[in-house]
């Protein structure tokens, strides 16, 4: 049954359902890969800040994950702001989150992604911090995020070169839990029934413990990609970036 967890429960940009003792939410605009705006974002973060479900699973309609943000609406709700909110939601709440990458994650959303306690990939999934490509930096708590993952050279190469990184590569390299075949949604359902029906104290305090010890400037990390991130905005570079992409040609950035 769906959820209707703020003022906007009719919204179909953001599937909110509670069953069984699971929260799922669905990013739900297929037509543009699922990109996120601040309204969908806000309604993420409330509904896991307020659940009393016993684990949280993030996925995508269609054949994304999510695209990141909406670059024609990123002055809808706060898209910076709320989606710093859902990263923070995501990692200090007691429930276990599993993030169902059905395909593509790209700024924001692979952050979010990220954030989750276990990542699940879908084999034609890719990850990208697609930032750098608009003249921005990595945000949603990626510069911690993907180094206490992989580590500084391997964060440093996927934030500035703002290339593709297949599923299967980010498997094994220990950014994410799992790339999965034609046994996708039957490997994530029964990974969500057991955490579902698991010690829910005893992942509260584990989830607790490690974030302590990888996670610990979390806080402050979004705080500074936040502050940054609005300094890059008025840049030539980002303005340029960003109509680039709008334009759908290359950007010609000029170092300022």
């Amino acid at each position: 049954m769906e959820t209707p967890v703020t003022s906007d429960p009719t919204s179909t940009e953001l599937l909110l359902d509670t069953t069984e003792g699971i929260l799922s939410i669905t990013f739900n605009r297929p037509d543009v890969m699922n990109a996120l705006d601040g309204v969908m974002l806000e309604r993420a973060a409330e509904a896991v800040e307020t659940t009393d479900a016993r684990v949280v699973v993030v996925t995508g309609a269609g054949r994304a994950f999510s695209a990141g943000a909406d670059l024609r609406r990123l002055e809808r709700g706060g898209t910076h702001e709320n989606g710093n909110r859902l990263v923070r939601a995501l990692v200090s709440t007691d429930r276990p989150v599993v993030a169902a990458v059905n395909g593509p994650a790209a700024g924001i959303a692979m952050s979010v992604a990220l954030a989750a306690d276990v990542t699940v990939a879908h084999e034609s999934a890719y990850f990208l911090q697609a930032f750098v490509n608009i003249g921005l930096m990595p945000d949603g708590g990626a510069t911690e995020l993907l180094a206490a993952s992989v580590g500084r050279a391997r964060a440093n190469r996927l934030s500035l070169l703002g290339e593709r990184l297949p599923a299967a590569e980010a498997a094994s390299m220990g950014l994410i839990d799992r790339c999965c075949g034609d046994d996708y949604a039957e490997q994530v359902a029964e990974l969500v029934a057991k955490l579902a029906n698991g010690p829910t104290a005893a992942y509260a305090a584990t989830k607790q413990a490690i974030t302590a010890n990888t996670l610990r400037h979390l806080d402050e990390t979004l705080d500074r990609e936040l502050r940054l991130q609005r300094e890059l905005a008025d840049t030539a570079d980002s303005k340029e970036g960003i109509q680039a992409f709008l334009d759908k040609r290359a950007a010609g950035f000029v170092g300022r």
